[in-house]
């Protein structure tokens, strides 16, 4: 953490230090969450903290870190003597990083269930969460998280223990920890409720400086020359790092957040429209340690501005496909109104400039939708004048990109039968969580045991192994791991008809709109999706399949219209993209999504190769949906033609929606079908 990395070559690294440092001197700030492109030291930065945190005094012998001063009554080592100088012990901090491929077991640990039905012994093997307490917990790539360790993390971090509970054998222990994650948006966003759990946010970028760049590559030279030597180099300023953060720990208690500060925080977490009370708490607490770091005792309008720059961005995000940030004039309005009523003298803001009261001069909060991100409306028409044909287009009868409809909830879409897949939401499959559908001797660990099938399996052998008392006499072979059904995130893989047969405003705004909606669904089921176009004379990937929604969004919003339907291509191109990524993760199951109208121009006989297209993907059990976009009072039916084909199904416009009458009745039907089948 010090400037042994040199922190100007990476934009909004100051406040990543900052956000650290913060969280140093007062733990309860929540966290931080790291944003931003790949090596822009965000693991760097994260890492040098932990060298930087005062020693934790600990109970000698205790795996569980228990405070020698408080410890923890529960404790699975305990109970501890309170307070017994014999039983003290110090240690550094510990940093501890969980893995993104991580087990159950590691991250709350492993409980012995053998011994625990056999011998009726709590043999408990401490995990991640044991070691992290009071120290860090360090995730890289925390949106690539599975979504039960997220569970866990949750619950973890909102009651400052964990549970880990074994069909009725439980074990309980403290696990409070600093919880700092870092991730690349462009690999996926990462679920609402996790993203509230970290008190602050940093978005960082590389510098585009070649002088800052050159001083990066010159210090990294050196530490690869001679790590020990570059270490010693800075020395003297770590050391006065940590001595400052022990001084602002020891000052922290006395900082008074008085009633005005309360008031520009409750006021500016409202003028945002940020969700629960959260942030006001995280805000109150960062502009506390702020003024605890600069060495004072009271908290100032400066203190309060910076940490809802810190604490309020990733909170205002409403849906994935909105950009984080904060509009700094709004915040500076809203701190405004109370800049007569402040009663602290030594208040750093400056004086308000000219501009500060907005285009009516008065210092309210503007309406929303007013400053930088409303500027595109001022054109007067929703699709803004009509541009030049998008750069890399087919040319004559090309029209630009469009803006989406609204989007909507959409009906779920999911592959037919059983996988074994990456947990998710969308379709059925084999997981670690979910109902118990049965029984089989376990492979490796015992994980989830199935009890009444285990006492079934031990039960005819008691005799045999002499039980003469109310236990029951269980060996390993008896034991049976319960097999389970849940939800598997898949490959949502789109091919958008971008033809000119798809060009009319309306139409392609409609369409745009309802692939909106279902990458909005991909999102919320943790899916994977790709985008393929196809227009003019042939198809092309316009985003390889990734966990980024956002990337999807942007892609489809940038879509021009025109040319010919070279719907074959469409399709070849979509099964040359899913035969790549059967090799790279063959468990992961992928539903194809053909959002068209079903006609086939272009070449010879269009139509017959559209169809061998499609037989293609119906011979390798490629799940299908057909989204047909033909409107008007005549229909060709053609979107139908192509569902049957892949062996899939279509679906209109009308009946994607979840809210949907037709779509409504079409099920019942098929329900009424299916029954009567079977």
């Amino acid at each position: 953490m010090s400037t042994r990395y040199p922190f100007t070559a990476v934009v909004g690294m100051d406040d990543l230090r900052l956000a650290l440092l913060l969280n140093a001197v007062s733990p309860a700030v929540g966290g931080v969450l790291v944003r931003g492109e790949k090596g822009t030291a965000k693991s760097t930065a994260v890492r040098a903290l932990a060298d930087l945190l005062p020693e934790v005094p600990v109970v000698a012998g205790c795996r569980f870190s228990c405070d020698p001063a408080t410890p923890d009554p529960a404790c699975p080592d305990g109970p501890h003597e309170a307070a017994a100088p014999a039983a003290r012990a110090a240690r550094a901090a510990r940093m501890v990083e969980l893995p993104v491929g991580a087990s159950e077991d590691r991250l709350v640990g492993a409980l012995d269930i053998e011994r625990a039905l056999a011998e009726g012994v709590k043999a408990f093997e401490p995990g991640l969460l044991a070691d992290a307490h009071r120290g860090i917990l360090y995730v890289d790539e925390v949106n690539l998280l599975h979504d039960h360790l997220i569970d866990l993390l949750l619950d973890a971090a909102a009651m400052g223990s964990s549970y880990v509970e074994r069909e009725g054998v439980s074990v309980r222990h403290a696990a409070r920890f600093l919880l700092v994650g870092t991730m690349n948006p462009e690999e996926g966003e990462l679920r609402p409720q996790l993203l509230d759990r970290f008190g602050l946010t940093v978005e960082v970028a590389a510098s585009r400086e070649p002088e800052q760049r050159v001083e990066v590559v010159r210090r990294r030279l050196a530490y690869d020359d001679d790590p020990a030597a570059f270490a010693a180099r800075w020395a003297d300023e770590e050391r006065a790092l940590r001595d400052r953060i022990v001084a602002a720990r020891a000052l922290l208690p006395a900082v008074v957040l008085g009633d005005t500060a309360l008031l520009r925080i409750a006021a500016t977490c409202a003028a945002f429209e940020v969700d629960g009370m959260r942030a006001d708490i995280v805000m109150a607490r960062t502009a506390t340690a702020l003024a605890a770091w600069d060495g004072r005792t009271d908290v100032t309008a400066e203190d309060v501005r910076q940490a809802a720059l810190l604490a309020l961005p990733h909170r205002r995000r409403r849906n994935p496909f909105d950009a984080p940030g904060l509009d700094e004039d709004k915040l500076d309005e809203t701190l405004d109104r109370f800049r007569d009523t402040d009663t602290d003298d030594d208040d750093p803001d400056p004086d308000p400039g000219p501009g500060d009261g907005g285009p009516g001069g008065g210092g309210g909060v503007p309406p929303q939708g007013e400053g930088p991100e409303a500027a595109p409306e001022s054109t007067g028409s929703d699709e803004g004048p009509a541009p030049a044909p998008a750069p890399g287009g087919s040319g004559a009868g090309e029209r630009a990109a469009v803006k989406a409809a609204e989007p909507f909830r959409t009906k779920m879409l999911s592959v037919p039968g059983l996988g074994e897949g990456a947990a998710g939401r969308r379709s059925r499959a084999r997981t670690e969580h979910g109902r118990t559908t049965g029984a089989v001797r376990p492979r490796g660990t015992l994980t989830k045991l199935h009890l009444s099938a285990t006492v079934r399996a031990a039960a005819p052998h008691q005799k045999a192994r002499g039980r003469s008392g109310a236990g029951l006499v269980v060996r390993r072979d008896d034991l049976r791991q319960a097999t389970r059904e849940g939800r598997e995130g898949n490959l949502v893989l789109f091919a958008v008809d971008a033809s000119g047969s798809m060009a009319a405003r309306q139409r392609m705004s409609a369409v745009k709109g309802a692939v909106l909606s279902l990458l909005l669904d991909a999102y919320q089921r943790r899916d994977k999706v790709g985008l393929i176009t196809f227009r003019g004379r042939d198809a092309e990937v316009a985003l390889p399949p990734t966990s980024s929604v956002d990337a999807a969004a942007a892609r489809l919003e940038q879509l021009p219209t025109g040319g010919r339907t070279p719907l074959s291509a469409g399709l070849l191109k979509a099964h040359d993209v899913l035969r790549v990524e059967r090799l790279r993760d063959p468990s992961r199951r992928p539903l194809l999504v053909v959002v068209t109208d079903g006609r086939a121009t272009g070449g010879q006989d269009p139509v017959a190769l559209a169809a061998r297209a499609a037989r293609l993907h119906a011979a390798e059990g490629t799940a299908a949906v057909v989204v047909d976009c033909e409107t008007g009072p005549v229909r060709l039916g053609l979107a139908g033609d192509l569902a049957r084909e892949l062996g899939g199904t279509a679906v209109t416009l009308d009946e994607l929606r979840a809210d949907s009458i037709a779509g409504l009745v079409r099920d019942v039907q098929a329900g009424h079908a299916t029954r009567r089948a079977a």
